[in-house]
């Protein structure tokens, strides 16, 4: 998996019980973007000139990625390719605006998945989001149902937060134990993805370590208030974003409308926002959520989990590692779900999340 963060490759490798369905963990893996890499998907998240070409380019690049992560996989493990079934890939997202154009729209995941299978000599599934798009959908977020799958309780409702570049919940009420229907999903906001890119401009670093520099700075209440009245917050779901909307160019209008606000103020109230969203939402669609349990890279961010405590209290904030899933696993391991019920001809999306017509098997498969 390598997400909206735009920070590198998560893999994980995992066997599915064919039986129970449940899954043991096995190694894990982490490939980090080379700065050159990360610069031209940020790049091409935007229309440019000779987009095919460069989109193409940065596709092989990332299968190179994407096999040298399968690689330190199979030798942490002591495995070979042909013990492996396949290989789950998401690709990276450049583009993604569903339903936008003659009511089905487009995703577009960068991704070159035979090369991939060339690489490594093993099955690999990809194109998860495209099938449930045709099918009216907003082909995300897909997670969803994975979480049902281990995350739901019998006993309690259970909010599931990925804190990536976009934040998604995933809700789990106590009837959602063993059936996935009932859950609900959909992006909130923001996640790192604001924060990351003010960071980067501001302090010449990749990311704002554990929130420290949004914590020396004050929210701007009026900046935040102006911040939240983007529709996307209020449109009922299911609903999906990314950084079609939520971009550098979105943060600038909206900061063009103030006077000078302090750089370490507007990291604060990006922080703000990115709480809100999360906390706003879980109030109104899980109000009866007892813990809310973080899993991504916003999980390490120690000044978000604070003020996601402070702002969601009484509701208990944890990560999925309490739940027996290290957050850092979680988005790799859905995506070897998603394959493995690709491989069985399972359907992998959630209607009522997604908004497709029906339940679709997500994913193409490039034979080795």
């Amino acid at each position: 998996m390598s997400g909206t963060s735009l920070d590198g490759v998560d893999g994980i490798l995992v066997r599915f019980d064919a039986r129970t369905g449940r899954q043991q963990t096995g190694a894990e893996a982490y490939v980090p973007f080379p700065e050159t890499l990360r610069a031209e998907l940020l790049a091409l998240q935007a229309p440019d000139a000779n987009e095919i070409h460069r989109e193409a380019l940065a596709a092989n690049r990332l299968a190179q990625l994407y096999a040298a992560c399968c690689g330190q996989l199979l030798e942490r493990a002591q495995l070979t390719a042909g013990q492996i079934r396949a290989i789950g890939v998401h690709g990276q997202t450049i583009r993604h605006r569903p339903g936008e154009f003659d009511g089905i729209g487009y995703t577009r995941q960068i991704n070159q998945p035979a090369l991939l299978a060339e690489l490594t000599g093993i099955d690999v599934v990809a194109d998860f989001r495209s099938r449930d798009v045709a099918a009216g959908g907003q082909g995300a977020p897909l997670v969803p149902a994975f979480h049902a799958s281990v995350f739901g309780s019998p006993s309690e409702t259970r909010v599931i937060c990925n804190i990536g570049g976009i934040s998604n919940l995933t809700i789990l009420p106590a009837a959602s134990a063993g059936a996935a229907g009932h859950a609900i999903g959909f992006d909130c906001g923001p996640g790192n993805a604001l924060l990351d890119g003010w960071a980067m401009q501001h302090l010449g670093t990749p990311y704002d370590a554990n929130g420290q520099w949004a914590a020396t700075g004050e929210v701007a209440p009026s900046l935040l208030a102006d911040l939240l009245a983007d529709p996307y917050f209020v449109a009922p779901p299911p609903k999906s974003t990314g950084r079609d909307l939520f971009n550098a160019t979105w943060l600038t209008g909206k900061l063009s409308a103030f006077g000078a606000v302090a750089p370490a103020d507007v990291q604060a109230t990006l922080l703000a926002l990115t709480v809100r969203g999360i906390a706003d939402a879980t109030r109104r669609y899980a109000p009866d959520c007892r813990t809310l349990f973080v899993c991504g890279g916003g999980a390490h961010n120690t000044s978000l989990m604070a003020a996601l405590r402070q702002d969601l209290a009484p509701c208990a904030i944890d990560t999925t590692g309490a739940l027996g899933i290290p957050p850092q696993q979680v988005e790799a391991l859905a995506f070897a779900w998603l394959a493995q019920r690709c491989v069985e001809r399972q359907p992998g999306n959630l209607p009522r999340v997604t908004g497709a017509s029906g339940p679709r098997v997500l994913g193409a498969i490039y034979p080795a």
